[in-house]
C-alpha cells in the first residue's frame, strides 16, 4: 500500500514537496491542513488531494497515514506533537523546532509514541550523501580531520517571517542547520562521539533582532568544522572535508529544492583528481520514500538522519544562536 500524506501549512515549501510526490516511489498525497481551510482546499484543489481541512480534521481522519509539517518554525512542535499523538507518521520541515529544549520534548514525544518522525533536511536523502558517506568511511581520504562549509544568500528586503524574532527568523534557524547538519553527519560518519564544542563565533544582528550572518568552528574531538550562513549575503554552497591523505570537494553540496547534488572530487595526495558523478533524485521525494519505509517496517527513526544528530544539530545551533545572542 502506498503512503497517504497529507501536508499541514499549505505555504511555499509545502508546494515543492507536493510538486516531488509524482516521484515517490511510495506515498501519494492526499490530504491538506491548515488554519485556513479555504488555503486548504485551494491547494488540494491546485495538487491533486482527495480531501482538506483544519489541521485537526485531517489528523482525525482514518485515511491519512504521514504529515510533511511546512508551517514556520514557532509552530512545528505543536504540530508534530499532535500528529504523531494520532499516530501519523512525521516529516517535518527543519528546524525541527527553534530550542534545544523543545527539540529534545519533541523527540521523547517521537519515542513514547513509536512513530516515525524525522527533521527534513533532504540533502541527507539519496545518492549523492549515500556516496560521500561511504568514501568517507572507506577512508579515501585518510583520517578526516576537517570541514568548510556554508551556505548563504541574499534575501533582499529585511521583511517577512526571515527578520521576525517571535517566528524564529534568522540566518541560523532559516539555513544554518544546512551546515551545521553537514558537520554532525561527517562527524557521524567518521564514528565520533556526537559532542559537539561550538566556538570562535561572529556575526552580525540585524536591525529587526534577528542573526543575518554568522561563521563559527564546532569541534568534535580533533575534528573540527568550519561553518557559515547568511541571509543578506551570497556564500559559496560547497563543501571540503580534508583528510590525512586528501580531501573531497563538494562543489554543490545542497543541490536544489528539486534535485539532489551529484558531484564529488576527490583529490588524493599524489594522485589524479578524479570526478565522481552520482544519480541526481528529487530530495522532497527520497525523503518521503525514507518514512515510507520506516513506516512499513515498523521503525521510528531514519537511518540517514537518525534523532542522535537531530539532536546534536539542535545543540550546535542551540550554542551558536546563545553565543550571538547574549
Amino acid at each position: 500500500m502506498r503512503t497517504r500524506w497529507a501536508v499541514l501549512g499549505p505555504g511555499g515549501i509545502s508546494g515543492f514537496f507536493a510538486r516531488a510526490m509524482p516521484h515517490s516511489r511510495f506515498g501519494v498525497l492526499h490530504a491538506v491542513g491548515s488554519s485556513d481551510p479555504a488555503r486548504a482546499a485551494a491547494f488540494a484543489a491546485e495538487h491533486g488531494a482527495a480531501v482538506s481541512g483544519t489541521y485537526d480534521e485531517i489528523l482525525d481522519r482514518d485515511d491519512v497515514d504521514a504529515v510533511y509539517i511546512g508551517t514556520v518554525h514557532t509552530t512545528h512542535a505543536r504540530l508534530a506533537e499532535a500528529a504523531l499523538a494520532a499516530g501519523k507518521a512525521v516529516l517535518c520541515e527543519k528546524p525541527a523546532t527553534p530550542t534545544l529544549e523543545a527539540t529534545e520534548q519533541l523527540l521523547a514525544a517521537a519515542g513514547s509514541y513509536g512513530v516515525p518522525f524525522l527533521e527534513a533536511y533532504k540533502w541527507r536523502f539519496g545518492p549523492f550523501a549515500a556516496r560521500v558517506a561511504d568514501l568517507i568511511s572507506d577512508g579515501a581520504i585518510g583520517e578526516v580531520s576537517a570541514l568548510e562549509t556554508a551556505f548563504g544568500f541574499t534575501a533582499g528586503e529585511r521583511s517577512g517571517r526571515l527578520f521576525d524574532p517571535a517566528l524564529a527568523g534568522g540566518a541560523l534557524l532559516d539555513v544554518g542547520g544546512y551546515p551545521a547538519s553537514f558537520a554532525v553527519g561527517v562527524a557521524a560518519w567518521v564514528g565520533i562521539d556526537l559532542d559537539p564544542s561550538v566556538t570562535e563565533v561572529t556575526g552580525t544582528i540585524g536591525d529587526t533582532g534577528v542573526d543575518e550572518e554568522a561563521s563559527a568552528v564546532v569541534r568534535f574531538g580533533a575534528f573540527s568544522a568550519a561553518i557559515r550562513t547568511s541571509i543578506v549575503t551570497d556564500l559559496p554552497c560547497h563543501a571540503v572535508i580534508r583528510g590525512t591523505e586528501g580531501r573531497l570537494v563538494l562543489p554543490d553540496a545542497w543541490g536544489t529544492r528539486t534535485e539532489s547534488a551529484s558531484v564529488i572530487v576527490h583529490e588524493r595526495h599524489g594522485s589524479d583528481r578524479v570526478r565522481i558523478d552520482v544519480d541526481v533524485v528529487d530530495p522532497f521525494a527520497a525523503e518521503a520514500d525514507a518514512v515510507s519505509l520506516a513506516l512499513a517496517d515498523g521503525r521510528a527513526q531514519i537511518p540517514e538522519f537518525p534523532w542522535a544528530q537531530t539532536h546534536a544539530t539542535a545543540r550546535v545551533l542551540s550554542d551558536w544562536r546563545a553565543a550571538l545572542h547574549p
